[in-house]
């Protein structure tokens, strides 16, 4: 077969093609072709879902979540508009700082946990945490708390069980850690109903942000041997607090007691000075009235009556060193003045 002549339609088409792909122009197309193509096109990994967002806003369902797990492969946006947003759909782990916390039997241990969580609504968890390390913060925070709140409402010995099973008499933590009780209680919950009891608290709490919490063990419980004194310390001052309100509560009583028998002592003080002052106005009106009676017996009587009371009045008022003034007219000097 001859070739095509230079001037051939055929031959000129495919130089002018040429001579434009292989031109500045034409690879600066290309490449924009490819961005383009490249932009437009994502894909969805089979252990990851998607939040599609424009201008930062979410658009539509979650890609391949939990709902859907029909969702990986290829999928198509708008470039340079439209974002994938990428969140991990397997189960993620928490690992827990240790954190000295009380027991209701005013204990001190060091418990170190753990746990198992995944993201249950992507866009829930996009819009609330964003990325897994303000997810795994809030974690920090609400498992934290809800393990205190939980140790703090039980005795060590239910800390350290792991079941309600075992007898208390087979325990050694305490005896490893120097601390004797003569009887120790009944075993009522284990650390396995702990943990399922830190699991719910937390569940409840981390839902709002599309958070699954899956599981929460304890990893590690140590008690620390160098706080027992502190330990007694602090028990010594509850005694002593109890002890003091004892004390208050009798002074109470004891002011009380005080206030009553004062009370009382000044109503028979006065009911016996009303007594008292009745017997002597009686004591007084008979004397009067004896007074009246010898008066009115008989003249010589009133004199001799008169007598006895000026005599009985200078016994009490003149002694050797007495200076007495007294007018001429006086009752007083009357008999003075006969007997000269």
């Amino acid at each position: 077969m001859d070739p095509l002549p230079i001037n051939h339609p055929l031959v000129q088409s495919l130089r002018r093609f040429a001579e434009i792909v292989f031109s500045p122009l034409g690879g600066l197309l290309a490449v924009l072709l490819a961005i383009a193509v490249f932009g437009c096109a994502y894909t969805v990994d089979e252990t990851e879902q998607v939040v599609l967002t424009q201008f930062g806003r979410p658009i539509g369902t979650p890609i391949n979540d939990a709902s859907d797990s029909s969702g990986a492969g290829l999928h198509f946006k708008l470039p340079f508009v439209q974002t994938a947003n990428r969140f991990e759909k397997r189960i993620l782990e928490w690992d827990g700082l240790p954190s000295e916390m009380t027991t209701r039997d005013k204990l001190f241990v060091v418990v170190d946990t753990f746990g198992r969580w995944r993201i249950s609504d992507p866009l829930k968890y996009f819009q609330s945490l964003r990325d897994e390390r303000s997810a795994l913060s809030r974690l920090d925070d609400i498992i934290d708390s809800e393990t205190r709140n939980v140790i703090a409402r039980h005795d060590l010995i239910e800390v350290v069980r792991s079941d309600d099973d075992r007898k208390p008499e087979q325990d050694v933590a305490l005896a490893e850690a120097g601390v004797v009780l003569g009887g120790l209680p009944p075993i009522r919950f284990g650390r396995a109903a702990l943990e399922k009891q830190i699991l719910a608290a937390a569940s409840q709490k981390v839902g709002i942000w599309g958070i699954e919490l899956l599981d929460v063990r304890v990893k590690r419980i140590n008690y620390k041997q160098e706080v027992i004194e502190k330990i007694y310390d602090r028990m010594r001052s509850e005694r002593m607090q109890i002890a003091e309100r004892f004390r208050s509560e009798g002074a109470g009583e004891a002011a009380k007691i005080e206030g009553r028998k004062e009370r009382d002592l000044r109503r028979i003080e006065s009911d016996a000075y009303r007594q008292v002052e009745e017997i002597k106005g009686k004591a007084d009106a008979t004397a009067s009235e004896i007074y009246a009676d010898a008066y009115t017996s008989s003249p010589d009587a009133a004199d001799f009556y008169a007598f006895v009371k000026t005599l009985e009045t200078y016994k009490a008022t003149l002694d050797r060193d007495a200076t007495l003034i007294l007018t001429t007219d006086s009752d007083l000097f009357r008999l003075l003045k006969q007997a000269r």
